[in-house]
């Protein structure tokens, strides 16, 4: 996808359930580095590898920043049952930066934390409008449409 503005008004194309994930970290020392530094590392190898595999269920993310000391990423979903999938698979990289994770936390004594959120969103039960945008966000992940489409105002869009 290009970062080229799309000129107008433009609406998410999709009428379908979608996951929403959110997930980060947050140094809680920055002395800490052997800590939190690997709990850092090991998300660009998880996007990585879920972004060569169209099957993932994995449709887009976004890296997010702040406040502070946290950082994290927001990730689409095409279900929820390929975002647990994902989780489990004992030949994926989630598992093993997982479980270093955990060993990290519980020899760091709260170095560094975690959370991450999960948001399944039923059909029509969201709306999106993006103005002399890129491709972004949902939209990015869904695809765009005219507003006119889906309706011009928000209410219509989530009425449709």
């Amino acid at each position: 996808m290009s970062d080229e503005p799309v000129q107008g008004r433009m609406t998410t194309d999709g009428d379908r359930e979608v996951v929403v994930f959110l997930i980060g970290m947050r140094v809680n020392s920055w002395r800490a580095v052997r800590s939190w530094l690997p709990v850092f590392r090991a998300m660009p190898r998880m996007l990585k590898e879920l972004a060569r595999d169209p099957d993932s269920g994995m449709i887009a993310y976004r890296p997010l920043v702040g406040p502070g000391r946290s950082v994290g990423v927001l990730q689409y979903w095409d279900s929820k049952e390929k975002l647990f999938a994902y989780a489990t698979d004992p030949d994926g990289a989630h598992r093993p930066a997982w479980a270093a994770f955990n060993r990290r936390a519980r020899e760091g004594r709260n170095k560094v934390g975690f959370w991450h959120e999960t948001y399944v969103v039923p059909a029509g039960s969201y709306e999106s409008i993006y103005v002399n945008m890129p491709s972004f966000g949902l939209g990015k992940a869904l695809g765009t449409v005219p507003v006119g489409r889906r309706g011009e105002r928000a209410a219509d869009r989530m009425a449709a």
